[in-house]
Order: C-alpha cells, then structure tokens, then sequence
C-alpha cells in the first residue's frame, strides 16, 4: 500500500507498507509516480532497463560465476563460493578483494561471514548493526549463535566511524 500526504506546504512523505522482492521494481515506480508532481525534473522508468548491482549476468550463468569465483579464489568451497554469488552476483568478487586464503579476509565470525565482507556490507549496503547484516541482508542469523551474532554487533560498531570516515 502506498500513502502520500501531500496537503501541505511540507515536503510530501510517502509510507510503504508491504510489498514483495518480485514485485519491488513496480512498487519503485508506483512511489515515484505519486512524487512526480513534486519533482517536476523526474525522468521516466528506467528499471525495467537495468539490473541490479551484481546482477549483470546471463539468468543461466550462475554456475559459471560460482567457478569463476572458486578459480579465483581456491580456498573457497562451493557452499561459500554460491552463497557469496547468490548474495552479491558479480559483486561477489569484489567482496573477496585479491584474497589468496581465508585468512586474508579477516576475522571469520562463522557462516564464512568475514571482516571483508562486513566491511563490504558497511561501504556498499550501509549495514551499521548485526542485525543488518544477519537478518536484512541476509539469513545468515539461521547459521550463527547468540556470542557469535554478538560478537558481529560488537565489531560492527568499533568500526562504524572508521568505515564513515573512510567514505567522506
């Protein structure tokens, strides 16, 4: 359901309530077609056109990034390897860096998620909380325990304001 208030001479606020990860392009636009009259300078839809970030890939190429990845990279197994693609596509990469071992990833925080991807997720995704990164992001919170998803929190926050800096 899509709410606009637009009665006055504020800024129009729209509420989303609900929606569906398959439908989420329409819901994008149908938003901004009720905020059109108060961007005047708004272009038409483009999504339809472009992919998502990491999603520029053949819908059949899975398997190959998933290879490409694990050639890359030898340390990775296949069930990490097609975590990370089905995660982050062809950003998955990026995610790894020039890492030639796990341990060049940085602390593991079990559910192979690591420093590297953690701080990845904090640049690109502005994940600020173990939550964030476990449950919104992910569903990797159905793999870690309490201490661990903890421990996630607590190394989250002593890098919060590194990671903005860094970013200004």
């Amino acid at each position: 359901m899509l709410s606009l208030d637009g009665g006055g001479p504020q800024a129009p606020l729209l509420n989303v309530f609900g929606g569906k990860i398959t439908t989420y392009r329409r819901l994008a636009e149908a938003a901004l077609a009720k905020l059109a009259p108060f961007y005047p300078a708004a272009t038409d839809d483009w999504t339809a056109r472009v992919p998502l970030p990491g999603g520029d890939f053949p819908v059949d190429g899975g398997q190959a990034l998933v290879d490409g990845l694990k050639d890359a990279h030898p340390f990775l197994d296949d069930r990490w390897a097609l975590r990370l693609v089905r995660a982050y596509g062809t950003e998955a990469a990026e995610v790894l860096g020039s890492a030639q071992g796990a341990s060049d990833l940085g602390e593991e925080f079990g559910a192979t998620l690591t420093e590297a991807e953690l701080r990845w997720l904090m640049d690109k995704e502005y994940v600020r909380s173990a939550e964030d990164a476990v449950w919104r992001r992910s569903k990797l919170g159905l793999r870690l325990t309490a201490d661990q998803i903890a421990r996630i929190d607590a190394w989250i926050a002593a890098h919060t304001d590194e990671t903005t800096r860094l970013a200004s």
